[in-house]
């Protein structure tokens, strides 16, 4: 009696695992689309880096193949994305609200209808079965009236002052608990015979009750087998003509990469092959008289004019930076700083690829694709760019030994206000973070509070003790 109340939990069940469906699709949906977003921004990143880096020719469009493809990959991530959610997920949201109906009392209509059809199939069995255990109960304790009854005559036998008239009640009594051990167990077996006979009917009763329960719940299972396909579906990108054909592309481009053809583009417009501008003679001219740059004009002076000085002190003579021929993404560019490992696994912080890479992006490759060349040169050793640097005049980038720089706190002790774009502004007293030493022309490279990085003169700060 009562064990139904499984079958009926199986109802809320039902309606509790259409939720944890749709929770599951909605979590891979979400995973589809921070995928998508990630190729997406990877592959704009890196695509900015290769066209404007030193690689070229068949083997530079093989590179950005690979950028095409994560975008291609994106779009069909998206797209997956949308099936779960806008198919996949509705529908189970709509057979939920179809299959349970909720009532204004709560619960659901369903397992109402299915805990008033058990009860109903079993109440009358209940009822009989309670009557079975009544006269069990009565039939046993006359068993146990009459053992005592049995007892107590058999030790009065034995007991010489027991009279007569006593001996005659305990006779008696014995003879009517065996006579109601007899109408008890009558009344037990005639209760228990009526209970047989309602079983069949009783059997039938429920079980009817648990058919129409197994067709509701096959309707539920039917229907979540029915979805589960249109998932797998959705996310076997395998069997997706238009991925495979990314795929077939990219083979085919990384493929189309030619060593031969690359060097020989690369003499024809780099090298000995291409057009050459010998020196010939000028006749002066006003004309030609060319105006030299702001930058130049400070360079020839040797020095920096103070602006807005609030603190007395000696004004040192400071010569003035050289301007960075990479001007897209960082001031000073350095080839792969040791401190910075690409390959380290990162913080689960919830931020971007391009979020955390941004600031290394200068990190990526040491010069740009149509960075222009100094035409001074001099045959002192001190101005030789092959002497113990790499090729493009700077420490050797993979170099271990090299200590990162520390950063240090400082405050301007003068106004400054930048030159350049490169330059930072700030005012005499504000605070700043040192990010690296003093370079050979007396300038430093720094960070403002605001996040702003970039140049400043050395000796217009102090640190902070």
């Amino acid at each position: 009696v009562g064990n139904y109340k499984r079958t009926v939990k199986r109802i809320d069940d039902g309606h509790r695992l259409c939720n944890d469906l749709m929770n599951c699709i909605h979590e891979r949906a979400r995973i589809e689309k921070v995928y998508a977003q990630q190729l997406t921004e990877w592959a704009k990143r890196w695509k900015q880096l290769v066209e404007k880096g030193p690689q070229y020719g068949t083997v530079e469009r093989a590179w950005c193949a690979f950028m095409s493809e994560a975008e291609k990959v994106s779009e069909l991530h998206l797209e997956v994305k949308g099936s779960l959610m806008n198919e996949d997920f509705e529908k189970i949201k709509n057979w939920q609200k179809e299959a349970f109906h909720k009532q204004m009392m709560g619960g659901f209509k369903e397992t109402k209808e299915a805990e008033d059809g058990f009860r109903k199939a079993q109440k009358p069995w209940a009822k009989k079965l309670k009557e079975v255990e009544a006269a069990k109960k009565a039939y046993h304790a006359a068993c146990k009236e009459e053992k005592l009854a049995i007892s107590r005559e058999t030790n009065s036998k034995a007991d010489p002052a027991l009279n007569p008239e006593q001996l005659k009640k305990l006779q008696d009594k014995v003879e009517k608990s065996k006579q109601d051990v007899l109408k008890t167990k009558e009344k037990y077996e005639k209760s228990l015979k009526e209970l047989d006979n309602a079983t069949p009917q009783y059997m039938e009763n429920m079980e009817q009750v648990f058919e129409q329960c197994q067709q509701f719940e096959e309707k539920r299972l039917r229907f979540f087998r029915e979805v589960l396909l249109e998932v797998q579906k959705h996310l076997d990108l395998s069997n997706v003509a238009s991925y495979k054909n990314i795929y077939r592309e990219l083979e085919q481009n990384i493929k189309t990469a030619d060593a031969v053809e690359d060097l020989r583009w690369f003499r024809a417009n780099q090298g000995p092959g291409m057009s050459m501008n010998w020196p010939q003679f000028e006749e002066w001219s006003a004309d030609l008289n060319r105006t030299l740059s702001r930058r130049e004009k400070k360079k020839a002076s040797d020095g920096v004019t103070l602006t807005g000085i609030n603190q007395t002190g000696e004004q040192v003579s400071q010569p003035n930076k050289h301007s960075s021929s990479l001007s897209v993404q960082s001031n000073t560019v350095q080839s792969v700083q040791s401190s910075y490992n690409p390959f380290e696994d990162e913080e689960d912080t919830g931020s971007t690829v391009s979020e955390k890479e941004d600031n290394k992006i200068k990190n990526v490759s040491s010069y740009e694709k149509n960075q222009s060349y100094p035409t001074d040169w001099s045959d002192e050793e001190s101005n030789n760019p092959f002497s113990s640097t790499d090729a493009n005049g700077d420490t050797n980038p993979f170099d271990e030994d090299t200590p990162p720089a520390m950063e240090v706190r400082v405050r301007a002790l003068y106004d400054y206000e930048g030159q350049e774009q490169d330059e930072l502004s700030f005012k005499a007293g504000d605070e700043l973070t040192k990010m690296e030493n003093e370079d050979e022309q007396g300038w430093c490279k720094g960070r403002l509070d605001n996040g702003q990085v970039g140049l400043y003169p050395a000796n217009y700060v102090e640190p902070i003790q």
